[in-house]
């Protein structure tokens, strides 16, 4: 798979998110069938970073209603990526504050 088809979107809008940032943390959504091997790889190629650990979990769909029914969200992959000592991704122009 290419780094690309790995990494989907970085989750940075949440609160754990922006908590995990100051811990040199990032959040990813990441495809479903990706091991902690490919992602490290990934994320190094993508973001020119070394990655010190990967650490991944599956968020399961929520069941939520549609009219008179039930629909299932899909299930989707999460990895919080730690980074190493002096490395960052900026995602968002944060000095306009």
């Amino acid at each position: 798979m290419k780094p690309t088809d790995i990494i989907k979107r970085p989750v940075a809008l949440t609160e754990k998110a922006t908590r995990l940032k100051e811990a040199n943390k990032v959040i990813f959504e990441v495809a479903l069938s990706a091991n902690k091997l490919e992602i490290k790889s990934a994320v190094e190629t993508l973001f020119n970073v070394k990655v010190a650990d990967v650490n991944t979990l599956v968020q399961r769909g929520k069941l939520k209603r549609m009219g008179r029914g039930l629909a299932k969200r899909p299930n989707y992959k999460k990895a919080v990526v730690t980074l190493r000592e002096g490395n960052d991704i900026q995602f968002f122009d944060e000095s306009k504050e």
